[in-house]
């Protein structure tokens, strides 16, 4: 009865698009990954996109803690009181839909056939609904997170020039990419302080994924070092919103600027395989 109402809802919405989900890493923490997909995905709402944030960082999870808004559940409520998933979204005020993590999130990477098939049935109602789905992902990977990283459209890998940062980057995008070697990969690498040191840094890592794993990499551009950004997680406030003529936050427009202009970025009628690809993963675990 379950797969005749997938199918209906999938008839129902044929000609319309599912959502672009991308899955946003980094290889350690503390390089400003939550906060970069929060303000990147206010920039798409700002350009009248549908866009949810999924919390998924273990643990750590802090996108209500960033926009100081407290939620009322989180997606481990809607495992343990088995809730539809439209209970657990929250909406900002500017239209940026949210899912946080809560605690004891390591037990929906854990999950038994009953709870996955009550994920994917539930994540399954909202696909047609935004343009783009963020997973904020926890630093490095656990083999049961992975399953939602090597599962998504894309991939925005987080860094900064630090070597330490630099290794931790390629140390990951080469554990990603022995799983999933179609999976596109794109760069940002964060807390610039000279505009050559990032150009110089982004060709590096580059250069090295593909002499080691013969893989191109996109980078989506460089975002300057400012300490707007920390008084804006002091006052609770995306800076994109808090200090919109910032030099940051022109550079998180004019990074999501270049990722628009390529053909693929795009919400497309095309399923996107998100459903199929992470029941296939969980069930060959």
């Amino acid at each position: 009865m379950n797969d005749q109402a997938q199918q209906l809802r999938r008839q129902m919405n044929k000609g319309a698009h599912e959502a672009k989900t991308i899955a946003v890493i980094s290889g350690k923490g503390g390089v400003g990954k939550s906060n970069i997909t929060l303000n990147v995905a206010i920039d798409l709402v700002n350009r009248g996109k549908k866009v949810m944030i999924f919390d998924l960082d273990i643990g750590m999870g802090n996108i209500d803690i960033l926009l100081g808004l407290q939620s009322k559940y989180s997606i481990v409520d809607m495992f343990q009181q088995h809730l539809n998933i439209e209970t657990v979204i929250e909406t900002t005020s500017q239209g940026l839909a949210y899912v946080t993590a809560g605690s004891g999130l390591t037990d929906i990477f854990q999950m038994n056939e009953e709870k996955i098939h009550f994920f994917l049935d539930q994540f399954n109602r909202v696909l047609a609904q935004y343009d783009y789905i963020f997973f904020d992902m926890g630093a490095g990977a656990t083999r049961e997170s992975l399953f939602y990283i090597l599962s998504a459209d894309e991939c925005f890998v987080v860094t900064t020039p630090e070597p330490t940062a630099m290794m931790d980057a390629y140390a990951m995008i080469k554990h990603v990419h022995a799983r999933n070697n179609d999976l596109p990969f794109y760069l940002i690498m964060n807390r610039v302080q000279a505009k050559k040191e990032g150009m110089m840094a982004i060709e590096r890592l580059k250069r090295v994924v593909y002499q080691f794993l013969n893989k191109d990499i996109m980078s989506l551009g460089q975002l300057s070092y400012d300490k707007i950004v920390s008084k804006a997680v002091s006052k609770q406030t995306p800076f994109i919103l808090s200090d919109p003529k910032s030099t940051i936050a022109k550079d998180i427009h004019d990074l999501m600027s270049h990722y628009l202009i390529n053909p693929g970025a795009e919400p497309t009628t095309q399923t996107s395989g998100f459903i199929s690809k992470l029941k296939k993963l969980i069930k060959e675990r």
